[in-house]
């Protein structure tokens, strides 16, 4: 099955491009028509791309890597935020930080900051050590670390992959990646370099509906990765806590839920083999009943004769 139709993009307007004066050159080959002196991408390649990226991600994360997803222009910042807590990687829908991949240590050190900020109570006053000032102070030193690292929070290392959208606006996530070697996988508009990409997927990236629509396909790859890890053998999966990163409540959720159904079905079938077992019981008690009734009959008719006899006998001593 199609991990997404031709109908789909075109109801997401995934299809559109930028005008013909805002263009890449080296974007010529994944251009179908123009229209209205709009560019129209090819779906056709799309879909080709989108399936040789899926498969990328699916077999990053079933190998134990991790995927961040990277958005933070208004149109991107809610799908990139939602679809990446559903798979529980890490994401940046607000501000890029430099530094947050090639200087991840001191990434690091804001991020165990933060996680001090968190364990404050702010309402208790008195029992909190500090002054009101204070807590102010800190509690608006906590909320913009929320919004500027709330999405790496439980980030230990630094992404397999990261998902772009828009890599011209997000230029300083793309050249950091690059200087790592992360495979960056991103939506190319007609005003992208595709050299910049390692996995391209052609397409609108200025759409609500088709930055939310490419992003659900990621993390829908990212999910059966983590099925995929998690469903191996004991040995393939029984890699050092370094390597993989703890599993997340999403992932929780669904593995307990299916062997939830896995359990119900045992029952299921434990219950059906008793009631075959005591049906059968039951026939072999009434054929054995059965046998039993002709030879207790010839008992009685034994005992008849013998009595008879005995007074026979008796009658005649007398």
């Amino acid at each position: 099955m199609a991990v997404v139709t031709t109908r789909q993009l075109l109801d997401s307007g995934v299809h559109f491009g930028h005008q013909t004066r805002r263009w890449n050159p080296k974007m010529k080959r994944f251009i179908f028509t123009e229209r209205n002196g709009i560019y129209i991408i090819d779906l056709q390649q799309t879909l080709g791309y989108i399936d040789t990226a899926f498969e990328f991600i699916k077999e990053t994360v079933a190998h134990g890597g991790s995927i961040m997803f990277v958005g933070t222009k208004k149109q991107a910042q809610e799908a990139i935020a939602e679809q990446a807590q559903r798979v529980g990687q890490p994401y940046v829908n607000q501000r890029w930080l430099g530094g947050m991949l090639t200087n991840f240590q001191t990434i690091s050190g804001r991020l165990r900051r933060l996680k001090e900020l968190e364990e404050i109570d702010f309402d208790d006053v008195a029992g909190s050590g500090h002054t009101k000032k204070e807590l102010l102070i800190l509690s608006r030193e906590k909320e913009k670390l929320e919004r500027t690292l709330g999405g790496i929070r439980d980030m230990q290392r630094t992404p397999s992959a990261v998902w772009i959208v828009d890599t011209k606006k997000e230029h300083l996530a793309v050249d950091e990646a690059k200087k790592l070697g992360i495979p960056i996988v991103g939506i190319l508009d007609t005003n992208c370099d595709p050299d910049e990409v390692d996995y391209p997927i052609p397409g609108n990236d200025d759409s609500i509906r088709s930055v939310a629509l490419l992003t659900r396909v990621v993390a829908d790859a990212v999910a059966e990765g983590l099925l995929k890890r998690h469903s191996s053998d004991e040995g393939e999966k029984n890699v050092s806590a370094v390597d993989v990163e703890p599993m997340p409540e999403w992932e929780r959720e669904l593995l307990e839920g299916k062997s939830g159904d896995d359990a119900k079905a045992e029952d299921a079938k434990a219950d059906e083999a008793k009631a075959e077992e005591t049906k059968e019981a039951k026939d072999e008690t009434k054929a054995a009943d059965a046998k039993e009734e002709p030879k207790a009959e010839a008992a009685q008719e034994e005992s008849k004769e013998e009595a008879a006899a005995d007074a026979d006998d008796k009658s005649t001593e007398a």
